[in-house]
């Protein structure tokens, strides 16, 4: 896969789980984010997923949500690249001060949706979001794109491009 920030949409995924899990995991590592493949233990933030020391760790068996893997690189994303590899576990739990990065991890996610031609609803799915998946979904579609400042501030993309990016990781 090649994709930069400047690509056009790519061609949609295969729908079958496994295809899409390979299609998310090809982008993130595209993005420069490194991906491992490991059997996790099963009391994770998010099933299936782990952030470890500014790594996305992934296994298969326990994923439940194939969009959960672009909100978590997300959050691996928009930290600075100083910061970057120290981050894991759950974002927020030792550090309250990156609650508001969830508004530009959203953001992000809807962009990413935008460049791998996918329904929001892949990442936006019902069982997350505390039952607002709904909601960011139609803000973003009807092009209210709650934290799109916070990305316009971290460099990755313009307020006019969006949600085309400039650059995937903030520098």
């Amino acid at each position: 896969m090649t994709l930069s920030a400047t690509s056009k949409p790519l061609p949609p995924p295969p729908k079958d789980t496994p295809a899409l899990i390979d299609y998310l995991l090809d982008f993130v590592r595209v993005t420069g984010l490194v991906v491992v493949e490991a059997a996790l233990p099963t009391n994770t933030f998010l099933p299936g997923l782990l952030l470890r020391a500014g790594q996305l760790v992934v296994d298969r068996q326990q994923l439940l949500y194939p969009g959960d893997i672009l909100h978590e690189a997300g959050h691996l994303a928009v930290s600075t690249a100083a910061e970057r590899p120290a981050v894991g576990g759950n974002i927020t739990e030792h550090d309250p001060g990156k609650e508001g990065e969830e508004m530009a991890v959203h953001c992000w996610c809807y962009a990413a949706c935008v460049a791998l031609n996918l329904p929001a609803e892949v990442v936006f799915h019902p069982a997350g979001y505390r039952g607002a998946s709904a909601w960011f979904i139609e803000n973003f579609q009807q092009g209210r794109y709650i934290g799109l400042p916070l990305l316009v501030w971290m460099e990755l993309t313009t307020t006019q491009e969006y949600p085309r990016m400039t650059r995937w990781l903030r520098p």
